[in-house]
């Protein structure tokens, strides 16, 4: 019985040091970034990812619910252009992304903001540079992060990771046909 209360001791130490270390070691801003090389042309890209319609065809996020209820809101393809999703999937939740900036086959900036299972606001971009013939694309995001959010960093950027990679190769898949 001694052993295990010592092992776990250890593991509750082990726990707590790191807590500690990571609401010290990683700073409040979060940034994620992700590349992949698309064989098109950018302006080929660039019709995929200037709307909010086109970029939820390779989004990887939709497919979480497929219920998921989704609504429009400006003008497709400028600033303004909004969804706004609603999910009964703690995993997808609720929110809504805009286009705040757009630079015609270089790169589109949009800001999420979340309501469920978290509040929390992001800004996301996919720019666009040229690889030769092909197009290389570059997708980030930023947030601010607090103490808690800070201690989960790891598995963050773990699921930002799948995530990105997904999203990057449904849209290589869907540009490439």
């Amino acid at each position: 019985m001694k052993t295990i209360l010592k092992i776990l001791g250890v593991i509750i130490l082990l726990l707590v040091v790191y807590a500690v270390i990571a609401m010290i070691a990683f700073g409040g801003n979060y940034h994620y970034e992700k590349s992949m090389v698309i064989k098109a042309p950018k302006e080929k890209v660039w019709q995929q990812i200037s709307s909010m319609k086109a970029f939820n065809q390779w989004n990887p996020w939709m497919k979480l619910d497929p219920s998921m209820k989704i609504i429009y809101s400006g003008n497709s393809g400028e600033i303004g252009d909004k969804y706004c999703w609603d999910s009964k999937n703690d995993d997808a939740g609720a929110g809504c992304q805009e286009i705040k900036d757009l630079a015609t086959n270089q790169k589109q900036k949009t800001e999420m903001i979340f309501k469920r299972p978290f509040d929390g606001q992001a800004t996301s971009e996919i720019k666009l540079s040229p690889e030769g013939n092909a197009t290389k694309v570059t997708w980030t995001m930023d947030m601010e992060q607090d103490a808690m959010m800070k201690i989960m960093r790891p598995m963050m950027d773990y699921q930002m990771g799948k995530s990105y990679e997904e999203g990057l190769t449904n849209l290589k898949n869907l540009v490439e046909k």
